[in-house]
């Protein structure tokens, strides 16, 4: 009797994981990484589909760990401007099989279980792509944190977001180390958007003053100090809850970088994140003629050239965890819930106060980085993927290409040089922005297949999106498994007083 087909052979690649380059052939049954094979010998097995990668790099699928998607109004006018299904339509083009968006607390909300299944609700039968949810806590009260526990157990949500900045969403120092125990208690991974909000609103109210309004002026209300001292502060306070784990987000500032280099090397369980935005984009990016720099305006903004080369050095070297897109969409030639809604007849060039903060970049992530060369392939998978897997309790199902135990969710690049040299372009992107603040920016590869548990869902050459809406799923997480992150706290022991 002859054994069935596979599903489907990779045939001719180059795999690359966290940990090793080689040829090898991928053999896929039933949605897993069945088989890995020497380079070619899979090419005659029976297969329901062979695809020949011709020398192109294989990998584990992106996992953007950091996406806003139709989130509500949180503050200002400004509305996002992918949906879920826009959202993981663009994140799958660009090589990405799981995403990680948000689930949004507003202040006025006493539950985080109810924004779960309102949230749950938006992204049910839309996505392309796996996902998962952080969720965002803005509102801290005792209701909400007696629904940690059933977050992680029943939810499959084993991650929060906390911000120390922006009025509508700032936590002050007494919520953060609420958040924080009750987080530990319950092995949730916090994330931390670290701004220092009161001097940032006495910048704001300064640079009002003195009518300075240009979009430029963002960068003068959020200088680097901004966030060197607010990452220091969360540390301590991550220090003085018997040093619970927590992830810096989108970190901009090599200040910033070297006090979580400097806690990392103490032993301290202190992760960080950082992005393209502060990789390809400086602050000379916001400062265009009339309204154009509002297209680059994000939190924390784009620093400078030397600026660029610290963040790098920091992917390399370890400081940086995960290199995620923070996609968050607002379109720019829209005064109704976009980029121009701060723009009035007495200030027609806007308020920087009021630009919404954010920039598209789900689908640009991994052909920005992998073009620019700037990294081993190693740690491009371990920075893209891997850790993302490790970090938020998805490893080795997601981020691995282990026989047997992996989904068999891939991203094919094409073989070195086929594509020459590429311009990256809005009009070639499947976001629902209207523009891309990497817009000109040369690449040299891009996604050619996305497959998710073992089907073909971005085909470059042949129809480009041929998945369906609604394939992609909602995937449970368990603890992080990252650098024995929970194993830690264990030996800490419990949050002490007595001890203090």
């Amino acid at each position: 009797m002859e054994p069935e087909p596979y599903d489907l052979i990779i045939t001719n690649g180059v795999c690359v994981t966290a940990s090793d380059v080689a040829a090898l052939d991928v053999a896929v049954k039933d949605g897993k990484i069945v088989l890995l094979a020497s380079s070619g010998s899979l090419g005659s097995a029976k297969s329901k589909r062979t695809i020949d990668a011709e020398g192109g790099y294989v990998m584990p699928g992106g996992i953007d760990c950091h996406v806003h998607l139709q989130e509500p109004s949180m503050f200002g006018k400004g509305s996002s401007a992918d949906s879920y299904e826009t959202g993981t339509r663009s994140a799958i083009a660009g090589g990405n099989t799981t995403i990680i968006a948000f689930a949004p607390q507003q202040k006025n909300l006493d539950s985080v279980l109810q924004v779960l299944e309102t949230t749950h609700q938006l992204a049910k039968d839309n996505c392309y792509c796996d996902y998962g949810f952080h969720l965002l806590v803005s509102n801290p009260c005792a209701k909400a944190l007696s629904e940690f526990k059933q977050l992680a157990s029943h939810g499959g949500v084993t991650s929060l977001k906390i911000y120390m900045t922006y009025t509508a969403l700032q936590l002050r120092d007494d919520e953060i180390l609420s958040v924080l125990l009750t987080a530990r208690q319950n092995r949730i991974l916090t994330m931390i958007h670290a701004e220092n909000g009161d001097v940032l609103n006495w910048l704001t109210d300064q640079l009002e003053a003195a009518k300075l309004f240009a979009p430029k002026y963002h960068s003068n209300s959020r200088p680097p100090v901004l966030e060197s001292e607010a990452t220091n502060r969360a540390i301590a306070l991550s220090s003085l809850i018997a040093n619970t784990p927590i992830l810096l987000v989108h970190v901009s500032d090599p200040e910033a970088a070297l006090r979580i280099r400097q806690a990392q090397t103490a032993g301290q369980p202190i992760f960080a994140e950082t992005c393209p935005q502060y990789l390809f984009l400086t602050r000379d990016d916001l400062d265009k003629p009339g309204f154009e720099g509002a297209k680059c305006v994000c939190s924390p903004p784009p620093r400078n050239k030397e600026d660029q080369l610290a963040i790098w050095r920091g992917l390399k070297n370890g400081t940086f965890t995960v290199l995620s897109s923070d996609h968050c969409p607002f379109r720019f030639d829209d005064a109704a819930t976009g980029k121009k809604t701060c723009i009035t007849h007495e200030h027609p060039v806007g308020k920087f106060k009021y630009i919404p903060n954010g920039l598209p970049g789900i689908e640009t992530r991994l052909p920005l980085a992998l073009s620019a060369n700037k990294m081993a392939l190693t740690k491009f998978v371990e920075v893209t993927s891997t850790n993302a897997a490790k970090l938020y309790g998805l490893y080795p199902q997601k981020g691995s290409i282990l026989p047997g135990v992996s989904d068999a969710d891939l991203v094919v690049f094409y073989p070195k040089g086929k594509l020459g040299k590429m311009t990256v372009t809005n009009s070639m992107l499947h976001h629902d922005c209207d523009y891309t603040p990497f817009e000109g920016r040369t690449v040299d590869n891009w996604p050619r297949y996305t497959i998710l548990r073992g089907n073909v869902i971005w085909d470059r050459d042949n129809g480009g999106i041929v998945g369906a809406k609604g394939y992609g799923k909602f995937v449970k997480r368990g603890k992080s498994s990252l650098a024995g992150i929970w194993e830690t706290v264990e030996e800490e022991g419990t949050f002490d007083l007595e001890a203090l």
